[in-house]
């Protein structure tokens, strides 16, 4: 029995020439660093064009990826004091793969550091049944940080792979508690 914790990573933004690519990055070095885990990539900007189809077919593989997984990791930008609307979109497009399990969010942004997408995110994803983590990485002014093949040097980098661990940490404990209560009952299921 595999018992890693399965996370997918979730593309925040679909802008081109967008900075979610660097941050992503580290983010996949941060991941591999940690025998805990095996990982996917859910990249919104691969599903754009297929938005509005009328079948519903064009979201099979973003639902897909997300029931496979037992936890999730959004890296997100801040855009005007708020989340991307394609994040927004991908958020929507399903429902029940996002029940009764951990969110963690590695955010980036202005002097905010994403902070305030974050906290928006939180209230979407509880009503969706899912746990949103306390534990955060946040980026203020990353650009300035951060080299373009995703590592961050010197104390920086030290310090957010720190705080990195410590909200992977919780987010493997969360997805064990919840993978476990999910297999013992069906989440939603009524009382009898």
């Amino acid at each position: 029995m595999n018992d890693k914790t399965k996370v997918v990573a979730i593309y925040g933004s679909v802008r081109s020439r967008r900075y979610c690519d660097t941050i992503m990055k580290w983010v996949v070095g941060e991941l591999r660093r940690h025998d805990a885990f095996e990982f996917r990539l859910l990249d919104p900007a691969e599903y754009e064009g297929e938005r509005h189809a009328q079948d519903g077919a064009a979201q099979a593989g973003p639902a897909q990826h997300l029931a496979w997984a037992d936890a999730f990791v959004v890296v997100t930008p801040e855009y005007n004091h708020g989340y991307p609307a394609a994040l927004k979109a991908l958020i929507d497009s399903v429902n029940e793969p996002w029940q009764a399990k951990p969110v963690a969010f590695v955010s980036y942004g202005g002097v905010s550091g994403g902070l305030r997408a974050v906290e928006q995110l939180r209230l979407v994803f509880a009503e969706l049944h899912a746990v949103g983590i306390r534990e955060c990485v946040s980026f203020a002014n990353p650009w300035e940080q951060f080299a373009t093949d995703g590592v961050l040097p010197g104390d920086a980098g030290r310090a957010s792979s720190k705080a990195m661990a410590r909200m992977l940490s919780s987010l493997h404990w969360w997805a064990g508690a919840l993978r476990a209560a999910r297999l013992a009952t069906p989440y939603g299921q009524p009382l009898a």
